[in-house]
């Protein structure tokens, strides 16, 4: 299986929903870092919990950060802590939600 990664930035990739399991592969990959933007349980409770990630990413050697937001609206106290994000953790870094147009849009937000 390939990661369903999307280049956005240099050194920020975007992806949809990624797992525990899919961890060692993006570490495999290269990535320093890994942001989750989805809530926990925003997709029923087949979706992945937040800690479960978090401890998939301790074991593969990454960093990992929870910032969850809503689909519909990204406040400007989330576009801030993303660029912060962006600016602290070790990189290349990989960002997730749902579809990774989550994170696309705030990537772009925090660039302005």
């Amino acid at each position: 299986m390939s990661l369903p990664i999307q280049p956005i930035a240099a050194e920020l990739c975007v992806a949809p929903q990624l797992g525990p399991l899919d961890m060692s592969q993006v570490a495999a990959a290269g990535f320093k870092s890994v942001i989750n933007n989805r809530p926990d349980l925003e997709g029923g409770p087949e979706q992945p919990l937040s800690a479960a990630v978090e401890a998939a990413c301790r074991v593969a050697g990454l960093e990992y950060r929870y910032l969850p937001v809503s689909g519909a609206f990204q406040s400007p106290e989330q576009i801030a802590a993303f660029g912060e994000l962006l600016q602290s953790l070790p990189r290349p870094i990989l960002a997730f939600c749902r579809s990774g147009a989550r994170s696309a849009r705030l990537y772009q937000a925090s660039q302005t």
